[in-house]
């Protein structure tokens, strides 16, 4: 490619990024910041902090991020450890479970856990059986635990992108620095705090920012928990009244500064904090076999964990399967007719059809962006682009809510876009909004195969004539293929399965994708939330097949996808 055709492809993307990535946030930002005259006001932003509805949901959100980041590590950082360090029975296997818990959105799994802690649920059915409760006195289990109810429904979703990151920067550890410090007397947990932990702090930055901001605006769990009190929800109830009150958008703006000042404040105190280790491991290093006492501890501990993790997805599965599941411990009955209602119910039949055409188009924008990325990033010498790097991959560390609620800003009537509003028809917006959130996982991947493929190749068909984007399309793009379809088969199943965007843009029934129409479905009474059940475990099949398909490509560089 040559220098003016990538200077070219590089205005390009930073045009369409400041289009529909810095363009929404501003116009967010605008309403938050502009009174009814059209000046610089700061009444709504404080007005965020003196009203108690607001400023108790900041808190919730907050402490929400808080807790789900905490419960993430707990989980990931002794598994990634273990698995890096002992070869015990079943570990292949095991680690490979370990990651199931992606397979399905949480805001569904939501579902799975109400089935089992609520008043007629599982838990109080055993309890029942066992003679441990009154049945006339039910507990209700998410009334007052309804936080810790989702912050664990996160939690357990959200894990995996700790482990992948905790894994991969385990793997780079060159061992003779531990062995280094035990023949100076450091050993056991004093050698992994003092040594292993700071060694592999920027993937555990890399991967708790991820977790931190993604709950901190989640809005499909809170919705399907009833739970109210939290700015993501607070946000989502006021885009009914978008045009004319201005506090849903001061109220998102809180959300942004609040995010990017946590960001760049754990930046600041972990992510900058790196050693220096050899370029290739002075020592043997690798999995170790362990004795029968650990290797049994090892299994067991993986076992728990992922029995944990799917028992919401278990739950959703026997809901879709049950003919009626009321007060005991199993379905009374079980059928097929959900899933038959599912694929062939009015509202399930446009969202599937619809979510195939927004998420499909969507990849086709993110190939064109991702390799045109990429390529400047790894084949050229361009002095912009690592800032054009991380500008592909800021939409992991913006909140998806922030987005979707700036791309209605900026639709709204009298603005610039107003064309594009999602009232009328969401197609365009949607397919945007999907592209944009899901590029970094395509520009990663791409970059990944750029790097793997030698220069030399495209050097020598541009000497035998070939034009350089000839040469990147017949020699450079079949060679990267593997890799273009990895990142394209992540991007499509997560658009398929997004839900910020999904439950703010489409606005009419006929428009609704499949995470939207899981959602109204669930509101409904009597069979609702049996068909619910039945689209979310068709969406769990899809999503758990794309994302074998992409590990098995992609390998230990899967967790470079979910850092920024």
């Amino acid at each position: 490619m040559s220098r003016r055709l990538s200077i070219s492809v590089f205005a390009g993307v930073l045009v369409f990024f400041g289009l529909f990535f810095l363009w929404p946030i501003a116009e967010t930002l605008r309403g938050a910041f502009t009174d009814a005259a059209g000046g610089f006001t700061l009444v709504y932003f404080v007005e965020v902090f003196r009203n108690p509805i607001y400023l108790e949901g900041l808190a919730n959100s907050f402490f929400l991020a808080v807790a789900v980041t905490a419960l993430t590590f707990l989980l990931a950082l002794p598994l990634a450890w273990m698995a890096d360090r002992f070869l015990f029975p079943g570990r292949t296997f095991l680690t490979a479970l370990i990651l199931v818990p992606m397979i399905l959105p949480p805001f569904v799994g939501a579902i799975g856990v109400r089935q089992i802690l609520g008043q007629q649920g599982v838990l109080n059915a055993l309890l029942v059986l066992l003679g441990m409760q009154d049945p006339s006195a039910p507990v209700d289990w998410l009334a007052e635990g309804r936080f810790w109810g989702v912050a664990l429904m996160i939690a357990l979703n959200l894990y995996p992108i700790i482990y992948l990151n905790v894994a991969a920067a385990l793997a780079n550890v060159d061992p003779a620095m531990e062995e280094a410090a035990e023949n100076l007397g450091c050993t056991g947990l004093r050698k992994f705090f003092r040594i292993t932990l700071p060694l592999v702090m920027p993937g555990l930055f890399a991967g708790g920012a991820i977790v931190f901001i993604w709950s901190f605006t989640e809005l499909g769990v809170p919705l399907m928990f009833d739970f109210t009190r939290i700015a993501s929800v607070q946000v989502f109830n006021g885009i009914r009244d978008i045009g004319g009150n201005p506090f849903p958008y001061a109220l998102v703006a809180v959300m942004l500064l609040s995010a990017t000042l946590l960001y760049g404040a754990s930046k600041l105190a972990f992510g900058r904090s790196s050693h220096a280790m050899m370029s290739k491991a002075t020592s043997q290093g690798g999995p170790r076999p362990a004795g029968r006492l650990v290797g049994a501890a090892c299994t067991l501990i993986f076992g728990v964990v992922f029995i944990v993790a799917v028992l919401p997805h278990i739950s959703v599965i026997l809901t879709a399967f049950s003919g009626n599941w009321y007060g005991t411990v199993l379905p009374d009955s079980f059928t097929l007719a959900h899933f038959e209602m599912a694929l062939g119910h009015e509202l399930t039949l446009s969202s599937i059809r619809n979510s195939l055409r927004y998420a499909g188009l969507a990849v086709v924008l993110d190939l064109v962006l991702g390799v045109a990325v990429a390529y400047i990033v790894v084949r050229t010498r361009l002095a912009g682009r690592h800032f054009l790097d991380a500008v592909a991959m800021l939409p992991l560390a913006v909140p998806g809510l922030v987005l979707a609620f700036g791309y209605l800003a900026m639709t709204q009537e009298g603005k610039f876009f107003h064309f594009l509003n999602p009232a009328r028809d969401p197609l365009i917006l949607l397919v945007i909004a999907y592209a944009v959130r899901r590029l970094p996982y395509v520009v990663r991947a791409a970059a990944a195969g750029f790097q793997q493929t030698s220069e030399t190749l495209e050097e020598a068909a541009r000497n035998l004539g070939a034009p350089p984007l000839r040469a990147l399309r017949r020699v450079t793009l079949p060679l990267i293929a593997a890799n273009l379809v990895a990142g394209a088969l992540l991007a499509f199943s997560f658009a398929m399965l997004e839900v910020s965007d999904s439950l703010l843009l489409a606005q009419r029934q006929q428009d609704y994708p499949i995470t939207k129409a899981i959602y109204e479905l669930f509101q409904l009474l009597g069979e609702g939330r049996f068909i619910a059940s039945a689209l979310g475990v068709w969406a769990m099949a899809f999503l758990a097949v794309t994302i074998l398909g992409a590990s098995l490509v992609l390998g230990k560089k899967l967790g470079a996808i979910f850092r920024v």
